[in-house]
């Protein structure tokens, strides 16, 4: 018969959330307390390895091992996961002499785990442990093992793996931070294995990627009138034209803000050219420079576009603010 659970408790419901946190947090305090030089040798480990890093655990140490590849791989190490049932089912063959396995459980006795272990010895994996039982089959079968161990779980009835499982994650995580700075990886690398994400557009969208180019620049030699400027504005609609010379080097730019502060001022521009009214030394930018440059080039000058220009200084292209916001860049 189903037991009738007691009426809801509000506040033993914030209480029991108190104390989770407070039992986890002592339990990493107490994690951290422990880091000695095997932790060093593991990273060195990691670092020499080959080939990659396989992750295994069972259970909720399956699921933080999932994590804890998933951030190797994102960091710089090659990781990934693999279930150990399926392990002893042919997925062992993904296993060669030249990766490192790093074996997850808090009881060190996980069956599925511990059935592979003679295998890994015969490959000639070299095994990294990391428990809760350094008395456990896991830890005795280890080249080295990282106590992962806690006092108690936060579960009220100890049994739930709470507390051992966040202890699990950070050491995971710390493995990976440790990597990353020894590896000397960058924002740039980091960017490179999340391409999708903000951080990978920001570091691998370029000026040219988002450029306007050829007949989308507005453009007008310095002789053009104004109401010639004012066409080829209107024409390409970013609110501003290049003013360029014979080469397509760059004399100068006028926009919208340009024609209202000279209106404001009362100046009669029935008889101006573009030479006469343009502003010279525009900002410019390269197309190899990153977008979200051109973003902060925007930013700090209060302006909406930036031309483009190569080496030789010609006009190769124009990027808008909404350019950029399309790309997500900003």
């Amino acid at each position: 018969m189903t037991a009738v659970p007691p009426p809801f408790d509000a506040e033993q419901a914030q209480r029991l959330a108190r104390e989770t946190f407070d039992i986890e947090a002592a339990a990493l305090t107490a994690l951290a307390a422990r880091i000695d030089g095997a932790f060093a040798q593991a990273v060195q480990m990691a670092l020499s390895t080959r080939g990659r890093v396989v992750v295994m655990g069972m259970g909720k140490s399956g699921h933080v091992g999932r994590k804890i590849a998933a951030t190797l791989a994102s960091t710089g190490t090659p990781a990934f996961f693999v279930h150990p049932a399926e392990a002893s089912h042919g997925d062992l063959g993904m296993v060669t002499g030249d990766d490192l396995v790093l074996a997850i459980s808090n009881s060190g006795e996980s069956g599925e785990l511990t059935s592979i272990l003679p295998v890994l010895k015969r490959l000639g994996t070299p095994l990294l442990a990391m428990t809760g039982d350094l008395q456990s089959t896991l830890a005795r079968h280890a080249d080295l093992v990282l106590d992962c161990s806690v006092e108690r779980e936060a579960c009220p009835l100890n049994l739930a793996p709470t507390a051992s499982t966040t202890a699990q994650l950070a050491m995971g995580d710390a493995l990976a931070v440790a990597l990353l700075d020894a590896r000397g990886f960058r924002p740039e690398d980091f960017a490179r294995s999340h391409p999708g994400g903000a951080l990978g557009r920001r570091l691998l969208t370029h000026v040219s990627d988002v450029m306007r180019s050829g007949a989308e620049i507005p453009r007008v030699p310095p002789e053009a009138s104004l109401s010639d400027l004012m066409r080829e504005m209107s024409a390409k609609g970013l609110g501003a034209s290049a003013i360029v010379g014979p080469a397509d080097e760059v004399l100068g730019i006028f926009t919208d803000g340009d024609l209202r502060r000279r209106i404001e001022a009362g100046a009669d521009l029935r008889a101006a050219t573009a030479a006469e009214v343009m502003h010279p030394q525009p900002r410019r930018i390269a197309p190899d420079a990153l977008a979200v440059d051109a973003a902060e080039m925007m930013e700090a000058h209060s302006i909406t576009c930036v031309l483009v220009v190569d080496a030789a200084g010609a006009l190769v292209g124009v990027v808008h603010i909404g350019d950029l916001m399309r790309a997500k860049v900003i």
